[in-house]
């Protein structure tokens, strides 16, 4: 097992190593990493599902005419129900989360094709980092910064995995399809206002390396950079993501990104996710980032899941204390009540230091 008292043993030096970029964004980012845990927000689905949408509601006056069924489409609320969504990162916010992510998970044009809204990409991320820029502007004091995470999700089709089992050699969508949805996504993301990017919930390693190439293209066509983070998704016992690699193998295959974090978020409970965060923790010579599911799924409960917000940070406080953890928050079934927690929980612990090997290097 890791342990804080691991990396204590040299002066701490990760914020100068993860400073050689010049971030023309979130540029605050490592510092505030290197000295405490800084708290990512929670769910946004869950949130959105407490407001019992109908078809009309998600339509509003906009799309009331459109031809096809939109519930369920949560990116289109960023136009729809813009005060919904800004109410959601309001209280995650007052929650005391310092990195809140846009409502931009869908929001690609080979997700948004589900629905027939392909066009209605671009506005849609413009728009969902406009209203989390208000929300965190609104916010912030010099004493608590916030920040802005532009919300980079995986999309229905994976450029690894063939949809057909009799053909394991088909694909339903290439790298350049993929590369092209998300630069048009993180472009209008970059203009609507985000200090940084995360790609999150990756399954499949090839679409986040479209979405990390996109991000490379962006970042040279606008002199622009920003802090990218990064967040996969151990889908089962097994320790694997779904495109078949171990955490080990994932880390290897994207760390050349430079990401400002790198962790693990979905699919499982923080229980059930420890010994995946603790291996990325011996890793990565990076920020290891870790927000869970609240628990595993139960249809019966009122957000789908059973773990309450003290089930959920006490065991991501065991995570922080054993020196695991730089950025904590939830993913699926967690609330602003989760985040709170979570926040009061980590507030006194000191956060990951970089392993030995790494630091030294630096």
């Amino acid at each position: 097992m890791t342990s804080s008292a691991a990396f204590s043993a040299a002066p701490h030096s990760d914020a100068s190593a993860a400073t050689a970029k010049s971030y023309t964004r979130g540029a605050m980012l490592p510092e505030l990493l290197a000295s405490r845990i800084l708290i990512l927000d929670g769910a946004m689905g869950t949130m959105i599902q407490r407001y019992k949408l109908d078809e009309a509601r998600y339509r509003g006056e906009r799309f009331k005419d459109f031809t096809r069924d939109v519930k369920g489409n949560n990116e289109l609320l960023s136009l729809t129900q813009p005060r919904i969504i800004s109410e959601i990162h309001e209280q995650y916010l007052a929650a005391g989360a310092d990195i809140i992510e846009t409502n931009t998970f869908g929001a690609t044009v080979v997700a948004q094709a589900d629905y027939g809204m392909e066009a209605l990409a671009a506005e849609m991320n413009a728009e969902s980092a406009r209203l989390a820029r208000a929300a965190c502007d609104k916010y912030s004091t010099p004493e608590k910064p916030r920040f802005v995470a532009g919300a980079i999700g995986p999309t229905p089709k994976t450029a690894s995995i063939s949809p057909d089992v009799n053909d394991p050699g088909a694909r339903n969508i290439t790298f350049d399809e993929l590369r092209q949805a998300y630069y048009e996504q993180a472009k209008a993301l970059l203009e609507g206002g985000v200090d940084l990017f995360l790609v999150e919930t990756i399954f499949d390693t090839l679409n986040a390396k479209a979405a990390l190439f996109a991000l490379d293209e962006l970042f040279e066509d606008t002199g622009e950079l920003l802090p990218i983070m990064i967040s996969g998704t151990v889908t089962d016992a097994s320790g694997r993501i779904l495109s078949g690699q171990t955490v080990e193998a994932f880390w290897n295959s994207l760390r050349h990104a430079k990401p400002l974090t790198f962790g693990l978020n979905c699919a499982l409970g923080a229980a059930l996710m420890r010994p995946y965060i603790a291996e990325l923790a011996k890793l990565c010579d990076t920020y290891v980032s870790c927000y869970p599911n609240a628990g595993l799924p139960n249809p019966m409960s009122e957000t789908g899941f059973d773990e309450t917000p003290a089930d959920t940070s006490g065991l991501l406080k065991e995570f922080a204390q054993a020196g695991l953890v730089n950025v904590a928050g939830g993913c699926c079934g967690t609330t602003p009540e989760h985040i709170a927690a979570i926040a009061e929980a980590l507030a006194a612990v000191k956060p990951r230091r970089w392993p030995g090997q790494y630091r030294d290097a630096a």
